[in-house]
């Protein structure tokens, strides 16, 4: 029995349907990608399993977006940003050994007034306690970034987490005759929901941040030039900025450092100063 032509028209329209399917798919996935403007997918409540802290900058200048909202993370008191309603930059040091350059970094922060906060592991307390007292006593903010630097992520149970925390905070006791402030950074970013809970079960508040560069490749330095090209343009209103003691560049260059994002019309505040979550 002949088809008719509305019957053919008909078929060809199911037969091509599939492939106008994955042609508006392939237009939608290449804008994306190659369109600024188009919108980016809204990042995750709070992951549900490990996952490293990451950040995408849509508009330089403004606040970054992270794989968490600032909403979900302040629920279990944590941080990556801060009060984005002011010119106000709030400085954090990681702390992972002496490589030289801490005390210029702190010679720099005096000059400017500027309160830092710096996230140091057992061996830096060990091998430089008199420089860790003398953070304390220029009041800046030593956290809690765990005794050994382990993929905290990884321990689920609550005895171990709080082992590696409580261990760091009893040697700063001893070291300095002080309570460790309770400000806790996950090494290498990395976390879970449940290290979130389980930070806030023990009263930290955890803080990742919203501006970093490369600069912990110690026989790979950024130039000035280099670090100047990503810490300037992409500073915002309520930045917490990660910036690490063991760089070179880091000591060379704080002092200018601070200098610009001061004429930029910035000033400093301490982690004590965080919005409530």
């Amino acid at each position: 029995m002949p088809i008719s032509i509305r019957e053919r028209l008909k078929r060809c329209f199911f037969l091509l349907l599939p492939c106008l399917f994955l042609a508006g798919m392939l237009f939608t996935q290449g804008r994306t990608l190659s369109d600024p403007t188009a919108p980016a997918a809204a990042p995750a409540a709070i992951p549900a399993s490990a996952d490293n802290w990451g950040l995408s900058f849509p508009n330089e200048g403004q606040s970054p977006v992270g794989n968490a909202t600032a909403e979900s993370l302040a629920q279990y008191d944590a941080y990556y940003l801060g009060d984005t309603g002011k010119k106000v930059i709030y400085l954090t040091f990681d702390c992972g050994y002496e490589n030289g350059y801490t005390e210029k970094i702190l010679n720099a922060l005096k000059k400017h007034s500027a309160p830092a906060a710096f996230f140091v592991v057992g061996n830096m307390i060990e091998t430089a306690p008199d420089i860790i007292r003398r953070m304390a006593e220029e009041g800046h903010i030593v956290g809690n970034h765990t005794f050994h630097h382990p993929d905290m992520s990884a321990i689920s149970d609550q005895a171990a987490f709080q082992k590696e925390l409580d261990s760091l905070a009893a040697l700063y006791q001893e070291t300095t005759g002080r309570e460790l402030p309770m400000f806790y950074r996950p090494p290498q970013g990395k976390y879970s929901e449940d290290n979130l809970k389980q930070a806030q079960a023990l009263g930290y508040k955890t803080v990742f941040w919203s501006l970093a560069y490369v600069d912990w490749y110690v026989d790979n330095q950024p130039t000035a030039e280099q670090a100047y090209g990503k810490l300037l343009p992409r500073i915002h209103d309520g930045a917490i900025v990660l910036l690490h003691s063991t760089s070179k560049t880091n000591a060379d260059i704080l002092d200018e450092l601070l200098t610009k994002w001061e004429d930029m019309g910035y000033t400093f505040a301490s982690l004590e100063e965080l919005p409530e979550a």
